[in-house]
């Protein structure tokens, strides 16, 4: 199972919408996944195998932290074309 941490400025309301869509989308799918909602600040120190969140906050994630951008935090088409192809990535790197 895939820990995937979706991350909001508060970690309330947008991450979320977007945690319950990454889990539809990876359900969906046929991948297993643990997706939690998080603001920034806490995000920084979890350990996860995927980081999925806009990209104001992505880029002040270090270097070495997996990070998926989307466009939307409720648009599900763009969701499932940003976040998917990298979900299936890290699958198939841990087959």
């Amino acid at each position: 199972m895939l820990k995937v941490i979706t991350v909001c400025g508060n970690g309330i309301g947008s991450s979320n919408l977007l945690a319950m869509k990454v889990n539809q989308i990876a359900k969906a799918n046929g991948i297993e996944v643990d997706a939690r909602p998080s603001d920034f600040n806490a995000a920084m120190g979890e350990a996860a195998d995927l980081f999925v969140t806009v990209d104001e906050f992505a880029n002040q994630f270090p270097e070495g932290k997996k990070v998926a951008v989307v466009r939307s935090y409720v648009n599900k088409k763009q969701i499932t074309e940003d976040v998917l192809p990298v979900l299936q990535e890290i699958v198939a790197k841990k087959e």
